[in-house]
């Protein structure tokens, strides 16, 4: 999600500086990658060996329940048993993790692998796209060794469908990362909200997203969107944002009639459309149309919180990503601005949990560094949701955003073997998922 006018230029040291980690960090990546790909290899033989783990305790997420001890029986991918005791078949290796709470990966349902720190308009521009894409692969590793092992890409910002490729790669064991949905690049008008709008026009700087004027153009998109890879549509409903006297206000980028065209096409291949949507009227057109999910959804009327709750259309609040643009603003009079705005925020959520919105977690990752999102559940916590009603919205909620459900976001048999540890627990401590120790994903453990 970029920002209007938050800009970070960085200085000819500071490019050098980054490009020299640039390099460092992927030939450790690629020895990363070869260390782990040697583990995959033995760890995935013609018959897989059963792994037990062990931690003091477990959450049940559906019940709420923390089972003390824990373990989980896992045989290839799966999750095969799962109590205080399970069985310990001939030939299994025992993970004992001692003092930690055994619960389901972590589900970020709004990230930009091919985002950066730094000023979002500008690295879109300098850095090619193959240079993103690797970029894009360092990132998913960090959001993997976090805890996060399923994920929901919304937009390259002007890589195309470079991010099939990060998917496919993941998916093929080349390299480690939490499971993708992905939408290549996200859709939006000309000289909408990311047009390249602050840049000399005669300079012909391209957009951020795929341009559709109307519903023609729009089904044109998504169609190629789907041939290129995508498993869902991002499209940019609303910007730019503003607060004057108080209010909040954001222009609207689609007709309702022209959401809805691009909902039924996206239906048509068995796909779904989530939306960028900040406030009113957009926010309610999307709502109208039967998105999938209100990303950001800082204002709802009364009408559209009604809609949603009746349609099961997931909010997704990006409280981090707020958050983070208000204390690293450019000057104090932005600074202003966002902690303005952000506390609008603040007070609209508040409004949509006790109205019964259904909430999806997603932090918008990327502008600020991959693998601190679980920062997002905590100021979920921070602005009135309860711990556990925060992990039943991440992963109860999120496996059903990501069209996972019943296959992730609950440890129960016949499920995937995506598991973390960490120590304390989460029911009271929610700030204990900033500190993943275990991450296994699919029966592979990747961190230990």
């Amino acid at each position: 999600m970029a920002m209007a006018g938050f800009k970070v230029v960085p200085s000819l040291s500071d490019k050098m500086t980054r490009h020299r980690s640039l390099l460092s960090a992927f030939l450790l990546t690629l020895l990363s990658l070869q260390g782990i790909a040697a583990a995959q290899s033995q760890s995935h033989p013609p018959t897989v060996h059963p792994i037990v783990l062990h931690g003091t305790r477990l959450l049940d997420v559906k019940s709420g329940r923390l089972v003390a001890p824990g373990e989980v029986l896992v045989q290839g991918e799966r999750i095969v048993e799962v109590g205080t005791s399970v069985k310990h078949p001939a030939g299994a290796e025992m993970i004992d993790l001692g003092d930690r709470t055994l619960l389901p990966g972590l589900i970020d349902a709004h990230v930009h692998l091919f985002l950066h720190p730094g000023a979002e308009d500008l690295q879109t521009v300098q850095e090619s796209v193959p240079q993103r894409t690797i970029v894009a692969l360092f990132a998913a590793r960090e959001d993997l060794m976090a805890g996060f092992t399923a994920e929901r890409d919304m937009g390259t910002e002007g890589a195309g469908s470079a991010d099939t490729a990060v998917r496919n790669a993941i998916n093929d064991g080349l390299a480690p990362g939490p499971r993708l949905r992905i939408s290549g690049n996200a859709i939006d008008i000309l000289g909408g909200h990311e047009d390249a709008i602050q840049y000399n026009p005669a300079q012909h700087v391209f957009s951020n997203a795929t341009y559709a004027n109307n519903k023609d153009e729009l089904v044109s998109a998504i169609r190629q969107q789907f041939k290129e890879g995508a498993d869902f549509i991002k499209i940019y409903e609303t910007g730019p944002d503003r607060v004057r006297n108080g209010q909040f206000s954001t222009i609207y980028q689609y007709t309702e009639a022209e959401l809805r065209a691009a909902v039924e096409e996206a239906a048509r291949s068995g796909k779904r459309v989530a939306v960028h949507a900040t406030g009113e009227p957009g926010t309610l057109f999307a709502a109208r149309a039967g998105v999938e999910s209100i990303d950001h959804a800082n204002q709802l009327s009364d009408e559209t919180i009604r809609l949603m709750k009746q349609k099961q259309i997931f909010a997704v609040p990006t409280f981090t990503i707020f958050d983070y643009f208000a204390d690293h603003a450019d000057t104090p009079a932005r600074a202003a601005r966002e902690h303005e705005m952000f506390d609008l925020k603040v007070q609209d959520f508040r409004k949509q949990l006790a109205a019964g919105v259904p909430m999806a977690v997603g932090s918008d990752v990327g502008p600020f560094p991959h693998g601190t999102q679980a920062r997002e559940l905590v100021l979920m916590v921070k602005f009135g949701m309860t711990p556990l009603a925060v992990l039943q919205a991440d992963l109860i909620n999120g496996a059903k955003l990501l069209d996972w459900d019943g296959q992730i976001g609950a440890l129960e048999p016949g499920y995937m073997a995506d598991v973390i540890a960490v120590s304390g627990d989460p029911l009271q401590d929610i700030g204990v998922l900033q500190n993943v120790s275990f991450v296994m994903k699919g029966g592979v453990v990747y961190k230990k």
